[in-house]
C-alpha cells in the first residue's frame, strides 16, 4: 500500500468536498474544507515528503466560468512538482498531451471514455494513441446500485451501465497503466470505507489501483489494507489534518511506510 496524495480544485480553490454533492449547475458542491493556500503549496509539501503518483482533479467542467481559474491552479501544482502528479478532469484525446507537456506524469479519464452509459472504445483507443498506455489512468469511480457498483461519470452525477467486476477490469487493463477508483457514496464523509468494493479490487490486483473514499481513521486504513490484500494504494482527503480532519498527515505517512517493511 502506498499513500497517494490528492489536490482537488473547484472554482479555482483547493477543496475537499462531499463527492456525491457536486453539481455542474451553479458550480455547486458541499464543502468540507477550502484551503487558504494555493495548489502549489500542497504540491511542494508532497514533493518534500517524497510522495508520487498522487492526483490533481479539476472539478469544474470545461464549460464552467471557473474552469480557467481551476486549470491555472492545476498548472501551478504541476510546475511545483513536475511528473509528481496524475491529472484528471475534462481530459480528451485532443488535450491529453498538453497536460503531459505541462508536467503531469499521467492523464486520468472517465467521461470521455464512458459515453452514453457504455465504454466508447473509439475514444479509448484515441487516448491510447495520443499519450500511450503508460501515461493513461482510467477513473472507474463508482456508486452502488442494486447488486453491484456501477461507474459514474460527469463529476459522478450520471450512472453508466458498466458494472465494476473482474471482467471489466480485465478488459480495460490493456489500455491503462493504473486505475483510480473513488467510492463515491462515501467520498468526503470520512465515515468508513466500501469494504465490499475494496475486497473486489484487492482480489483482482493485476495493475496498480488507487482507492479513495471514506477513510476517516487508522482503523479504516487497517481495514482497507486487509480487505484489499495490501494491494491497493490509498488516497485520504477530508480526514487529513491538512484539510481540517483528525488524521495526522505525518502519522499516515509513517503508518504506510511501516507497512512496507
Amino acid at each position: 500500500m502506498e499513500f497517494r496524495p490528492c489536490i482537488d480544485i473547484h472554482n479555482g480553490k483547493v477543496k475537499q468536498i462531499v463527492g456525491g454533492s457536486l453539481l455542474d449547475e451553479g458550480n455547486q458542491a458541499k464543502e468540507n474544507f477550502v484551503a487558504e493556500q494555493d495548489a502549489a503549496f500542497f504540491a511542494d509539501l508532497y514533493r518534500k515528503s517524497g510522495l508520487s503518483g498522487g492526483h490533481i482533479i479539476l472539478l469544474n467542467p470545461v464549460e464552467s466560468e471557473y474552469y480557467e481559474k481551476t486549470k491555472e491552479q492545476a498548472v501551478l501544482a504541476l510546475k511545483a512538482y513536475p511528473k509528481g502528479f496524475q491529472i484528471g478532469g475534462g481530459i480528451t484525446a485532443e488535450n491529453a498531451k498538453e497536460f503531459l507537456e505541462l508536467g503531469a506524469s499521467h492523464v486520468i479519464v472517465t467521461s470521455y471514455v464512458f459515453k452514453n452509459g457504455k465504454i466508447n472504445y473509439d475514444n479509448l483507443k484515441k487516448l491510447e494513441a495520443a499519450v500511450g498506455r503508460e501515461h493513461l489512468v482510467l477513473d472507474l469511480s463508482c456508486r452502488k446500485k442494486e447488486e453491484g457498483y456501477y461507474i459514474v461519470t460527469d463529476r459522478w452525477q450520471k450512472f453508466t451501465e458498466e458494472r465494476v467486476c473482474e471482467q471489466l477490469l480485465d478488459d480495460l487493463s490493456g489500455y491503462a497503466a493504473e486505475f483510480l477508483i473513488h467510492a463515491v457514496d462515501v467520498e468526503g464523509k470520512a465515515q468508513g470505507i466500501e469494504a465490499e468494493l475494496a475486497e473486489l479490487l484487492g482480489a483482482w490486483g493485476k495493475i496498480p489501483i488507487t482507492y479513495a473514499g471514506g477513510v476517516g481513521s487508522f482503523a479504516d486504513l487497517k481495514e482497507l489494507k486487509e480487505k484489499g490484500q495490501n494491494r491497493l494504494h490509498v488516497t485520504i482527503g477530508s480526514a487529513l489534518d491538512l484539510f481540517g480532519g483528525t488524521m495526522s498527515y505525518q502519522e499516515v505517512l509513517e503508518y504506510v511506510k511501516e507497512g512496507e517493511n
